[in-house]
């Protein structure tokens, strides 16, 4: 998980612009961000795969969360041992509760319709980022960044109203529930946790978050999973890409900062819905890829003008 957008170190960049080969400036600084918006893209499709062999979302959920932990606590081991207090702690705990809901309220999205477009509903976190952001005063929103969002919405009114199988307000409601979610997260981690150790975050934030989920699966006693070898492997490489995707969005944010490390973040809807097409055979409508287009568009054009 990473913080809420925020401007990225221009005296830094300009340093190693000096330094550096052109296309090595360009390149490899962004790779961690790209890798990680493919990743993330990879495990949405991935995820499609295993809830269409006879696995469930909780289960799933418990699942994936339960690689990530081991493979955080694995990550901690290595270089200097963090430090977080009390305080610290507690929050991140809290972000972990919060991102039970998103994560949850995503792949109930994914369950419900097409991938493409609950990754796009999902993707409104931006805006709402945005908005609420300016309704509390934490940093203003111009006009520009305000008409790049009623752009955004209308992109994605397109694309769900051009939906060949009818309208799924199901899965449309827990995309955007699911972005909601992740402005709760953003804003907190800005207001609380924008000097914490982003690892340490990670860890106590999955600590609460993994164990609410097989909380939730022993309590509904839901332990469904993939019924067949190809469904399994899907979860596997899925927590697996997932858990790379966290620790690459870590990487990038530390080597470019988390505004430019967000923007290339747009990669993940759009690899999902091309891997969705291609792999799960989802078709889009021209006027589906319309509306994703002017919704991708204005996602950018607000996260630069703002």
């Amino acid at each position: 998980m990473s913080g809420i957008d925020s401007g990225s170190e221009p005296g830094l960049e300009s340093a190693v612009a000096e330094t550096a080969a052109p296309s090595e400036h360009v390149l490899l600084p962004l790779a961690p961000g790209i890798a990680a918006g493919l990743a993330l893209g990879i495990s949405d499709v991935l995820s499609k795969i295993v809830l269409g062999d006879g696995g469930h979302v909780l289960p799933m959920l418990s699942f994936r969360s339960v690689i990530g932990l081991v493979f955080v606590a694995t990550w901690l081991r290595f270089g200097k041992k963090p430090y977080a207090d009390a305080r610290i702690r507690l929050v991140s705990m809290a972000v972990g509760v919060m991102f039970t809901g998103l994560i949850y309220c995503l792949f109930k999205a994914i369950e419900a319709v097409d991938v493409s477009t609950a990754i796009l509903s999902y993707f409104t976190y931006p805006v709402l980022t945005g908005i609420a952001a300016s309704a509390l005063r934490i940093e203003p929103l111009r006009w520009q960044g305000a008409l790049c969002a009623l752009a955004a919405f209308l992109g994605l009114a397109i694309m769900i109203g051009a939906h060949p199988a009818g309208l799924a307000l199901a899965g449309v409601a827990y995309g955007i529930g699911a972005g909601c979610w992740r402005v709760a997260v953003l804003l907190t981690t800005r207001v609380y946790l924008v000097s914490a150790d982003a690892r340490l975050t990670t860890w106590y934030s999955m600590i609460s978050s993994t164990a609410l989920f097989l909380a939730a699966s022993l309590v509904v006693r839901d332990w469904n999973l993939p019924h067949s070898n190809f469904g399994w492997a899907a979860l596997i490489v899925m927590s697996l890409a997932t858990t790379a995707g966290i620790l690459l969005i870590f990487i990038s944010t530390m080597r470019i900062g988390p505004f430019r490390t967000a923007l290339i973040l747009n990669l993940e809807p759009l690899t999902a819905t091309i891997l969705s097409a291609l792999v799960l055979g989802d078709a889009m409508t021209p006027l589906q890829g319309l509306g994703s287009a002017i919704m991708l568009g204005a996602l950018v054009a607000f996260q630069l003008l703002r």
